[in-house]
């Protein structure tokens, strides 16, 4: 096969990948450049493919380019974050991995990029990280209203004698700094229960901020935990991340076992060495924050399927709290129910006294797979859609198709099966029937299950639904 006709499959592969492709010979022209990487960089193929690639892409430093390194410089770049200005100027944030390719003779003779374009959830990150900038109150400003909710334990309801051993243990770890660990399932209330610990806490007057790991692309949160450096990458500025911003108090990684493996181990080489380094810079800054994290699934399956360093857990493990689910605390289902209420009577002006006896058995027999959370939106949705009644029915409380209670788990029956696999199966069969009452739409169905949307994509690629 001749050289032409070699570049010529190339291309074609190149045209059909869904990925983003560019390819620079050794004399720097670029030789591919497929459709999905003109719509990642917005630009026209044609203003780049033949051309010379320093040329076209002449606004950036060379030294900056990974295709310049990978050319000149044999280095293979993965996943590194770029920000830049395309050829008509337009700023661009892409995710880029690029390669040398070697001749026989061990000479460059090309490279290539693959690139993944993130410049919306660059912007969202930004925008994330200065307003947490602005919500910090100045010291001078201690006295003004937050602009955030702030919970303390006197939000937390309960009397279930387990539950409220929780809470104890909670309060007592007020009074250390040491890392807490919470596990809970899903809309259980465990920022509640972080926010709670910080507030009644030594550090109660400095920051209190939170990070969902499993919202941010891997590829930002480095950057968004640790802050960055002008010139660490194309495009980074001076930036302080989230352990800055929360020095002096308590820092919430919700959803720690989402967090890149990689990154958990410089995550657990913070809290052992107690200073950070932003990406792509060299100078160390100390760091006094409390940590606070948490998982909503087992964390000893999480360790097992490699989703959780167990280092990390036992260095965060130092104060456990493990919240128990709503249906495991049913004698503080109504308890709950009569705050809501009131809650929602304030809100919406509404005159809801009371609870009829046949509601009260529907809430109590519930199972809640999303925990107080579903219970709370429960409660909002019937009293907000009240007219002038007084006494909340049964006919009031709307649980979502196909979950209604306990009875819609009696066509299982545990036989030879496990407990696990038994709870498995009811939890594909609750989803299965939120995606047909959703007509598939994945952020209706988790709407519906009161819980996150990524948590639900997680679900239904655990079960291959």
């Amino acid at each position: 096969m001749k050289a032409k006709e070699y570049q010529k499959v190339i291309t074609e592969l190149a045209n059909k990948a869904d990925l983003a492709i560019h390819i620079v010979d050794k004399a720097y022209h670029s030789i591919v450049y497929n459709e999905n990487m003109a719509i990642v960089e917005k630009i026209q193929r044609e203003d780049v493919l033949g051309k010379p690639f320093l040329e076209v892409f002449s606004h950036i430093e060379k030294e900056d380019s990974t295709l310049w390194q990978a050319l000149s410089n044999r280095k293979s770049t993965i996943n590194v974050e770029q920000t830049y200005q395309n050829a008509y100027g337009k700023q661009v944030t892409s995710v880029n991995s690029t390669y040398p390719v070697f001749g026989e003779d061990g000479e460059v003779i090309a490279a290539f990029e693959i690139a993944r374009d993130i410049t919306g959830i660059k912007d969202m990150s930004e925008t994330l990280l200065a307003l947490q900038s602005e919500a910090r109150p100045a010291k001078a400003k201690t006295a003004e209203k937050p602009m955030i909710r702030r919970y303390t334990f006197d939000d937390i309801k309960g009397n279930n004698r387990e539950f409220k051993s929780v809470i104890n243990r909670a309060k007592r770890a007020s009074n250390s700094s040491a890392s807490v660990f919470i596990y809970g399932e899903t809309g259980i209330g465990k920022e509640l229960f972080a926010q709670s610990i910080h507030y009644a806490s030594e550090r109660k007057n400095g920051p209190f901020l939170a990070q969902n790991c499993a919202a941010i692309p891997e590829s930002l949160l480095e950057g968004i935990l640790f802050g960055t450096t002008k010139g660490g990458f194309t495009g980074a500025v001076d930036r302080a991340g989230l352990f800055e911003q929360a020095n002096g108090g308590t820092l919430l990684l919700d959803e720690i076992s989402a967090m890149p493996y990689d990154l958990q181990s410089k995550l657990l080489r913070v809290l052992q060495e107690e200073y950070i380094r932003r990406v792509g810079g060299s100078k160390d800054i100390p760091v006094d924050v409390r940590i606070i994290a948490t998982v909503n699934r087992d964390p000893q399956k999480l360790i097992e399927e490699g989703r959780l360093r167990s280092d990390l857990y036992y260095r965060l493990n130092i104060i456990n709290i493990d919240i128990p689910p709503l249906r495991e605390r049913r004698d503080d289902i109504l308890e709950l129910t009569d705050e809501f209420i009131k809650k929602d009577n304030e809100k919406f002006g509404k005159e809801i006294w009371m609870l009829s006896e046949k509601a009260k058995e529907k809430l109590i027999s519930h199972d809640y797979p999303g925990n107080v959370r579903e219970l709370r939106n429960l409660i909002t949705a019937a009293v907000s859609m009240a007219d002038r009644e007084h006494v909340l029915t049964e006919n009031m409380l709307m649980f979502v198709e196909g979950a209604e209670p306990r009875k819609q788990i009696d066509k299982f029956r545990l036989s030879d099966d496990n407990l696990d696999d038994y709870l498995e199966m009811v939890e594909k069969s609750i989803i299965k029937e939120a995606l047909a009452a959703s007509d598939g739409n994945i952020s209706k169905a988790a709407e519906l299950l009161a819980i996150k949307r990524q948590t639900l994509q997680h679900k239904l690629r655990k079960y291959g639904m």
